[in-house]
Order: C-alpha cells, then sequence, then structure tokens
C-alpha cells in the first residue's frame, strides 16, 4: 500500500512539474509579447511627437520660405533692369566703337593719297592729331566695353543664381549647392541635426542623402530650418544595410520625398 502510494505521489509531483514548467514557459512567451507591444509604442509615440513637431513647424516655416521666394522675386526683377542697362551700354559703346574706326579709315585713306609731304605738312599733322585721339577714343571704348561685358557676365551669373534658388524654394527641394555634413544623432527619436541651415541653402521638407565613400547609406527628410543648423528626420527603410549613420557623415541634396515615404 505505501508502494502504491509513493507511485501515486511521484506522479502527482511530475504532473505538477510538468504544468510549473509549461505555466512558466507561457509565462515568459507572454512577457516578450508585452515587451514587444511596449517598444512598438514607444516607437509610434517618437513618430507621432516628430509628426506634431513638424507639423506646428509648418506655417512659420511656409512663411519663411513665401518671404524668402517675394524676395527672390524682387532680386531677379532688379538684376535684369541693370542687365538690361548694361546691354544698351554696350551696344552704344560697339556703334561708337564702329563710328571711331570708319573715321579712322577715311583718314587712313586720305593719308595715304597725300602728295609732296613737304606741301601738306599742316595737313598732316592735324590728321596724325585726329589719328591719335581717334586711337585713343578707340582704346577707351574699347576698356569700356570689356568693363561693360565683365559687368554683364557678373549680372547674369546673379540673375542665374536669384532663378536657381526661387526654383529650388518653389519646389521644396535644398540648393543643389549644399554641402553640410551631420552634427549630432539621436537614433532612439529617429533624427539628427546638421551643421547649416538656410543660410547655405537647406529647405523644410526637402529629402537630403547621406553619402559615405560615394554610396548613399541614408536619406533624411528635413523637419526644422534655422539660420545656420537644422534637424531631419531619418527616412524609415532608407538605411543601407549593415550601415549606421556617424557625425560627420557628408549631407547633400535629393529627390523631393513623396508625402507616403514621410508618414
Amino acid at each position: 500500500m505505501a508502494k502504491v502510494f509513493g507511485i501515486l505521489t511521484a506522479i502527482v509531483l511530475a504532473l505538477s512539474a510538468f504544468i510549473a514548467f509549461k505555466n512558466k514557459a507561457q509565462y515568459e512567451t507572454q512577457a516578450l509579447d508585452v515587451q514587444a507591444r511596449k517598444e512598438s509604442l514607444t516607437a509610434s509615440q517618437t513618430r507621432l511627437k516628430a509628426i506634431e513637431a513638424e507639423l506646428a513647424a509648418s506655417p512659420a516655416e511656409r512663411a519663411g520660405v513665401e518671404a524668402e521666394v517675394e524676395k527672390l522675386t524682387a532680386e531677379e526683377a532688379v538684376e535684369k533692369k541693370t542687365n538690361d542697362e548694361i546691354n544698351a551700354k554696350i551696344d552704344a559703346a560697339t556703334a561708337k566703337i564702329a563710328s571711331n574706326k570708319e573715321q579712322l579709315a577715311g583718314i587712313r585713306e586720305k593719308t595715304s593719297k597725300t602728295g609732296d609731304l613737304k606741301e601738306s605738312a599742316s595737313k598732316l599733322r592735324v590728321d596724325n592729331a585726329e589719328l591719335e585721339e581717334l586711337d585713343r577714343s578707340i582704346a577707351a571704348s574699347e576698356a569700356k566695353l570689356a568693363n561693360l561685358t565683365s559687368e554683364k557676365s557678373s549680372s547674369e551669373a546673379q540673375v542665374n543664381e536669384a532663378k536657381g534658388k526661387f526654383e529650388s524654394f518653389s519646389s521644396g527641394q535644398s540648393l543643389p549647392s549644399l554641402k553640410t555634413r551631420i552634427r549630432s544623432i539621436y537614433p532612439n527619436w529617429g533624427f539628427v541635426t546638421l551643421a547649416s541651415g538656410n543660410n547655405a541653402g537647406v529647405i523644410a521638407n526637402s529629402t537630403l542623402n547621406v553619402v559615405r565613400d560615394g554610396n548613399t547609406v541614408a536619406k533624411l527628410l528635413v523637419t526644422a530650418v534655422e539660420s545656420n543648423s537644422s534637424s531631419a528626420s531619418i527616412v524609415p527603410d532608407s538605411m543601407a544595410q549593415d550601415a549606421a549613420l556617424m557625425v560627420g557623415d557628408r549631407v547633400v541634396p535629393g529627390l523631393k520625398a513623396s508625402k507616403s515615404a514621410s508618414n
């Protein structure tokens, strides 16, 4: 009887141990599931805060962009007017040079037909004086034309630069000339700060590429811009495999992101 009781007791203990093991495994599975849900919630809260910050900053950024567009439009108009004035001066100077050269050719033709130099000495002195004056006038006009041509080139370069800025602001893309670097990284929040701002051509809501060794390792979406600094979110799923962002990574303009990529 005692032996049977012992066997029953062992069976009961074994069943208890098995049930305890199953309960422990189920508890660990539930604990892992709870942890995963917490991490997912944290990530969602982070993205929500970033979106809220972006929405809060959008009106001010839009006003800044509109003001900059108006400024660039005015600058372009001024530069165009200056360019037109320079073109008019160049045309006038070119006409003056042509007229002087025509007069010079006429005088040379007259002097080539002069007969006895002794009898025509007085006339030759006058003609030579006119030749020297015309030579000086032509040299001065050509120098003025060269200066006007230089001013025109400078003016056209400024107009083209203003047009480039205007087009970039209008399209929501950072300036093609932008070259900056990552200043700091906040991996838990999914964003970085950059060492340049709108003074260097960073435009809010534009997409930037993080470049290392000639390859794009990640994409950024600009969320806030100041004069000499800016911040940008790391575009989800844009990181290259086995790559991690580093302070000092080079950042250049990229293609404009679609709305779906920024949500």
